[in-house]
């Protein structure tokens, strides 16, 4: 009898719209861009000029998409950004001090 384990590889837990894009993807992407929108919007209020505002629309919403597009280790620039705020308040800092352990008193 041969018993081998297979391993698949390459499996998404949901659809894709494109390659790394699904549905959670597109959430994230929809929320930075309404935040560049946003600030696109304060920007056209205090300067009244529609280039910088649109091309401020457009960068958002292409900078969004390209943070939140998973490459081929599944992770994406939100993702890392998150494991990285994550493990950083995961850290404690244990400063040592000295304690006469053994009742010698040097």
């Amino acid at each position: 009898m041969d018993d081998k384990l297979y391993i698949p590889m390459g499996i998404k837990p949901e659809s894709e719209i494109f390659t790394g894009f699904g549905k959670k993807q597109l959430f994230e992407a929809m929320t930075g861009s309404l935040c560049g929108g946003g600030i696109a919007f304060f920007i056209w209020l205090v300067s009244r000029n529609l280039p910088v505002t649109v091309i401020t629309v457009l960068a958002s919403i292409i900078g969004s998409v390209m943070m939140t597009v998973k490459d081929q280790n599944n992770l994406s620039v939100v993702d890392q950004v998150r494991f990285m705020f994550r493990f950083t308040r995961g850290q404690k800092y244990y400063p040592y001090r000295y304690g006469d352990e053994w009742g010698i008193g040097l």
